[in-house]
């Protein structure tokens, strides 16, 4: 007879609590075979960090997948549509910029245009129409278009507290989750380690065959209770504190950009994140290089008048993640499993992926945790790696004379792997190749986008003989001003279009 999991209890939260129960939860509707019941727990008392606010194009499977509509999502939470990053300042900090977009290049996984384009840094610009639609505050598709359709790749940014808040309703409401709200005193620990339940300040034992830790920085199961290591990574990425703030536009009609803008300050960056109501702003910094006073500094220099008499939010973090995620019964999801810093928007992302594999791949028998557990540390490991290489590629090959940007430049920094991808790309670009994993986060496109971005030009001349497709790429880079001519023209400007869908969804 099977020993099958049928209590799975989520401690903590949040955006990365409630994501985690929708998605098990969605995935296990329907098996009356196996009872699955799915509880949240989570205090009163505890605030949740709150800012996460951008997030990856996989956030569309996600929200259609555990039965949310985008028009409800928008409604609820301020959302904006996200169609990639701008990265100011991020090579020469004299005003350059560059776009990292959601939609790939002309020709990808056929032809790679970078060999047949005049400017390398302008790569995103000549072969890819998103960048244009950006720079005209575009919405990425018309009114005509379904729900999560349209000719644009996208993501979204979101209320991280609105949102969380319309998941937990929805996971109560209509996935049927358990909700308890209690303060955890302790897990009590089994003899062989695992955790046999929580103890609650007011409903004392709660047991579970699996415990999903979403307790955030604090890691209170997985790390305080279970004793698993944290591996820093510092030495690759320097950012350890932000400065968050909330600002209001300067009229109910002021654009908003349909994408994350990055800009470059001495020592970190600036996010600037536009949701209907109010634009969401940070500065990311290492406290090794700069002080928070300077930083607080160079955060007011850059918003102006419209944050005057609006305090910001100090976070500190230590960039890095857990030795493994999944340990006996209890497995991470969140900042409890780790943090670099919320460039390119990989917390949600990974919180994404980690509660599907969870539900994907629940083990039938509790006999079979361990290998499901192996399987997860092992994918996960590669993931968090593939992430700080991708991070560290946005800072490694600037030209910004500060000391912190000339640090990230410093060998002694990179890690092994990434060193090893920028050999090859001396001679040629990444290729889909380089990026051959069924679990890869990012297609080589993206590395393509960020690394031409930054100036970085591969010596095609070495192997010239592979770059003989002039008259295709001619063709792509036409057709490219074609289709960036076409959506200039048809696309409704980013704010007119959230009104206007709205009033009639």
């Amino acid at each position: 007879m099977l020993n099958a999991v049928k209590q799975i209890v989520i401690v903590g939260g949040g955006t990365a609590g409630w994501l985690s129960a929708a998605v098990i939860a969605a995935h296990h509707k329907n098996a009356n075979d196996t009872q699955l019941q799915v509880t949240l727990v989570e205090s009163s008392d505890i605030p949740t960090v709150g800012v996460g606010e951008g997030t990856w194009p996989t956030m569309k499977n996600t929200l259609r997948q555990i039965g949310l509509s985008e028009a409800e999502v928008f409604s609820k939470c301020h959302a904006t549509f996200k169609q990639g990053g701008k990265f100011v300042n991020w090579v020469h900090g004299n005003g350059d910029f560059y776009y990292h977009p959601f939609t790939v290049p002309l020709g990808y996984g056929k032809l790679d245009l970078a060999p047949y384009v005049d400017d390398i840094e302008n790569f995103a610009v000549e072969a890819n129409f998103q960048h244009h639609i950006c720079e005209a505050g575009l919405a990425p598709r018309t009114l005509s278009e379904l729900e999560y359709q349209g000719p644009c790749n996208y993501a979204y940014h979101v209320d991280a507290g609105e949102l969380a808040d319309l998941l937990k309703h929805h996971c109560r409401d209509n996935l049927g989750v358990k909700h308890v709200v209690d303060t955890m005193v302790e897990p009590v620990l089994a003899a062989d380690g695992s955790i046999e339940a929580i103890s609650l300040e007011k409903a004392g034992k709660l047991t579970a065959d699996l415990f999903v830790d979403c307790t955030g920085a604090a890691s209170l199961l997985l790390g305080k209770a279970m004793g698993v290591g944290f591996i820093g990574k510092e030495d690759i990425l320097f950012n350890d504190s932000a400065l968050a703030i909330q600002v209001p536009y300067e009229s109910e009609d002021t654009p908003i950009a349909s994408h994350t803008i990055a800009t470059g300050q001495d020592a970190g960056w600036i996010w600037d994140i536009g949701l209907t109501h109010r634009r969401g702003v940070g500065h990311v910094y290492s406290s090794r290089f700069t002080s928070d006073d300077e930083a607080e500094a160079n955060l007011r220099r850059y918003l102006g008048d419209v944050a005057n008499g609006i305090d910001s939010r100090k976070l500190s973090f230590s960039p890095g993640h857990r030795e493994k995620f999944w340990h006996k019964n209890c497995v991470a999801v969140g900042m409890s499993a780790g943090f670099v810093e919320p460039l390119e928007a990989t917390a949600i992302m990974l919180i994404e992926l980690s509660s599907r594999y969870i539900a994907e791949k629940l083990p039938a028998d509790m006999s079979l945790m361990s290998v499901v557990a192996k399987r997860f540390n092992e994918q996960m490991d590669y993931r968090w790696q593939r992430i700080i290489d991708f991070l560290k590629l946005h800072y490694m090959l600037t030209k910004r004379p500060e000391p912190y940007w000339q640090a990230h430049c410093d060998e002694t920094h990179f890690p092994e792997s990434l060193k090893e991808d920028l050999a090859l790309w001396q001679y040629r670009g990444p290729t889909s190749g380089d990026f051959d994993s069924a679990i890869e986060l990012f297609p080589a496109a993206s590395y393509q986008y960020v690394l031409y971005g930054m100036g970085f030009k591969p010596d095609f001349g070495r192997q010239s003989y592979l770059y003989n497709e002039n008259q295709q790429a001619k063709q792509y880079l036409a057709r490219n001003q074609q289709l960036t001519q076409q959506m200039l023209q048809a696309l409704p400007s980013h704010r007119a279009y959230i009104n206007k869908w709205l009033m009639t969804a």
